[in-house]
């Protein structure tokens, strides 16, 4: 066959492929292959069997050519093609030996030099080594060796900032703290052009930072700006309604327990784009802090028709039957999502609350704990153990592992009102107070869903005898909600403390009106109207 003819079957393997026509490229690709030893003809041939799911076919063709080991396209693909087959220690083995520290940085065997994986300078793809780098992240663990995995991941992100699949592992895994996330993204190299894609970074990894830090990270990307012709100015676009960045920010407010503008914020993203999956993962979050039932059928339902083999959409359903407290149907579905997914980390968690939630703690705590080892840059397993202790009264380990929580995340405004709960319990109200006016500050508006950490601020007050701020507190809790009983006899009580019967009176019964069975508040306001009654009485006279 003539190189022309040669030539034109190239250009139809080429053709095939980009319209995804792999049988035929498939054919075509091996008659080129039969009339030249070229290995750039074998290396298509073995791509065009890879696309066409021929995994084992191409594995062969590759293996059995000399060149595999000494070209590093060949060797890539010929891992890709065990990664499909799931046969990870022969993935490896075809990747090399080189070795990799905590870092991130890679070494080579032979001579034990660092190797620095620079960015490949003629084009502007990710280059081979950052892809084999996160190649070899995904073989260790699917093999359970998360500290290499996340080792191998951190190198294949500082050998090319471009390979974004890496820091969505490092991230969506929870494989690092918000420290070492932070200065893994200030170790990266980006070109001057690719400048707004470190601030774009700095807005997907964990939102730890004060408030005025957090916010700036988003102006400062809402101004980026790609101008996709120089010369002309009306090209200019910027990212403020990427659906990627307002996603970010709909799980910051979730994170800040603003449930509802949250929910809002994803329910409008998602009319944009309704598979925008990480959005989806919020939504449903805010959707269960909210209670909202329906929203959840609705969602669930959905994912498991357009994704029936995703984990997500069981995680969803989960979450369904949590909301509607249907404990043991929503056990099987997150343990379904597990099972499909041993990494996804809000599935470990709702199975741990659902345990939780019917005082199963021995069972909890072994979802938590789980969860705990899996993912150690998350708080929440670790905030979730010491509540399951502060249940069972075990306040000094309950208060061991809040502080753990804080110190990975030093923002999340529960682990400080858990903190003020245990103190209160344990009448350390001098730390209780401490503790719960750090909550509030952590807040950045507040709303009813926290105002039981304003009436716990409130008991903690009085039980240090501090009345007028007691007080204070109460009528603040007041604003947040006038339908709380703890409200009303907390404010009742503390009336009563100062002698002032009548606000002491006033107080019980609307107490007593949200609940006219309570028994503190009966007992209460009958000692109130006595004491009423004796007032201006001379104290000499004695009753008989």
């Amino acid at each position: 066959m003539r190189e022309e003819q040669i030539e034109k079957l190239r250009g139809v393997v080429r053709d095939c492929v980009s319209k995804h026509l792999y049988s035929s490229a498939i054919f075509f690709a091996d008659k080129v292959a039969a009339f030249t030893d070229d290995p750039a003809d074998i290396y298509m041939q073995a791509q065009a069997l890879f696309l066409g799911r021929h995994y084992r076919r191409a594995y062969h063709l590759l293996n059995a050519s000399k060149i595999v080991l000494r070209d590093l396209r060949f060797r890539y693909l010929a891992a890709k093609c065990l990664e499909e087959l799931r046969e990870w220690d022969q993935c490896l083995l075809m990747l090399g030996d080189a070795k990799v520290d905590e870092h991130g940085n890679v070494y080579d065997t032979k001579d034990c030099n660092v190797m620095y994986l620079d960015k490949d300078s003629e084009d502007r793809e990710i280059n081979i080594s950052s892809a084999i780098c996160f190649l070899r992240g995904r073989a260790y663990e699917a093999l359970e060796n998360r500290a290499l995995a996340r080792h191998w991941y951190k190198a294949a992100i500082k050998a090319d900032p471009l390979c974004y699949e890496a820091l969505e592992c490092l991230t969506e895994n929870h494989m690092l703290t918000f420290e070492e996330e932070t200065s893994l993204l200030s170790s990266l190299q980006f070109g001057p052009e690719d400048r707004w894609l470190s601030s774009f970074y700095s807005c997907l990894i964990k939102k730890y930072d004060k408030e005025c830090v957090i916010e700036a990270k988003f102006r400062e990307v809402e101004k980026e700006s790609t101008n996709s012709n120089p010369s002309s100015p009306s090209f200019m676009h910027t990212l403020k309604n990427n659906t990627d960045l307002l996603a970010c920010k709909a799980e910051y407010f979730n994170q800040c327990g603003e449930y509802q503008k949250c929910f809002e914020l994803t329910s409008d993203l998602l009319e944009k784009d309704p598979f925008h999956l990480k959005c989806t993962l919020v939504h449903l979050a805010a959707a269960v802090e909210l209670g909202n039932s329906n929203e959840l059928y609705l969602m669930a339902s959905n994912l498991v028709k357009d994704y029936p083999q995703k984990t997500l959409s069981w995680f969803a359903v989960g979450c369904y039957y949590y909301c509607i407290k249907k404990y043991d149907q929503s056990r099987r579905y997150f343990s379904k999502a597990t099972s499909l997914d041993g990494t996804f980390a809000p599935a470990w968690i709702g199975f741990g609350n659902a345990y939780a939630a019917q005082e199963e703690g021995d069972q909890a705590m072994s979802a938590y704990r789980t969860a705990a080892r899996l993912f150690p840059g998350c708080h929440l397993p670790t905030l979730y153990i010491g509540m399951e202790y502060m249940r069972t009264h075990s306040y000094k380990l309950a208060e061991q592992f809040f502080m753990q929580a804080k110190t990975i995340c030093p923002s999340d405004p529960l682990v400080y009102n858990e903190l003020g709960v245990v103190a209160y319990n344990m009448k350390e109200y001098n730390k209780a107070v401490l503790w719960f006016e750090k909550t509030l500050k952590h807040i950045p508006s507040l709303s009813q869903l926290w105002e039981p950490t304003v009436v716990n601020l409130a008991h903690a007050y009085r039980k240090l005898k501090i009345y007028h701020e007691a007080i204070s507190c109460y009528e603040r809790a007041l604003a947040l909600s006038t339908r709380s009983l703890s409200t009303y006899a907390g404010l009742a009580y503390t009336y009563h403390l100062q002698d002032n019967f009548t606000a002491a009176i006033a107080y019980y019964h609307k107490a007593l009106w949200l609940k006219p069975d309570d028994q503190f508040c009966t007992e209460m306001l009958s000692l109130a109207l006595v004491d009423e009654g004796r007032r201006g009485i001379d104290p000499k006279i004695e009753f008989r």
